[in-house]
């Protein structure tokens, strides 16, 4: 018996306010962070905090982090079987079982706003004992960059045809995650980390697409 419900929208919470705010608009994150990013950027550079070849060396090492980020926070936050059902919530566990559950609901498929700007507080925090503002913010809004592709193409795999041959075999590995195997392909926006990490499965020509 499948373990999933297709073409459908579900139910998370019982309470219609929890409810309201566990659904997110997939413009959301775009229209939060691109406005942030180019602030945090512009601001920077005009007050010459950090030169525009710093930036540029550092914000795609930052985008490569949160790839990193992203594939460990999938596969051992996301995929976390133990704790209790609020520590569960709080990790985002208990939302990822819903999403397997209800891979088509498209009020679901982006990152909810208050866990990204959760995220995004953390990582600042944790940078700004480093005080080195010239490297750190350039780094930090390299992770948020990385989290909008993440967020673009997540959103990309379920809800609509990808358009190129790296999108159909991007696709092909997260839809691989949710209907043949969870415990493989925890990588999103980028397949490399599973190839590094010994966790990409490649489906069989007789799998039917999802």
């Amino acid at each position: 018996m499948k373990d999933y419900i297709r073409h459908q929208r579900g139910r998370m919470f019982e309470s219609n306010f929890l409810e309201f705010f566990s659904r997110v608009h997939p413009a959301a994150p775009f229209v939060l962070w691109i406005p942030v990013v180019l602030y945090v950027a512009s601001s920077t550079l005009l007050n010459h905090t950090s030169t525009p070849l710093e930036f540029a060396a550092v914000l795609p090492l930052g985008f490569v982090t949160w790839q990193l980020l992203e594939y460990f926070i999938h596969k051992k936050l996301f995929h976390w079987t133990g704790g209790s059902p609020l520590v569960r919530q709080l990790t985002g566990a208990e939302g990822h079982v819903f999403h397997h559950r209800y891979p088509d609901d498209d009020t679901r498929l982006v990152m909810p706003i208050a866990v990204s700007i959760t995220l995004a507080t953390i990582i600042a925090a944790l940078l700004w004992p480093i005080g080195r503002p010239d490297l750190t913010i350039p780094f930090w809004s390299g992770i948020v960059c990385g989290y909008l592709w993440y967020d673009f193409m997540h959103w990309s795999q379920h809800y609509r045809k990808p358009l190129t041959s790296w999108g159909r075999r991007l696709r092909a590995h997260h839809m691989s995650h949710h209907f043949n195997d969870p415990d493989t392909n925890f990588g999103i926006s980028h397949m490399y980390i599973d190839m590094i990490m010994g966790t990409v499965r490649r489906r069989a020509a007789t799998e039917v697409e999802e």
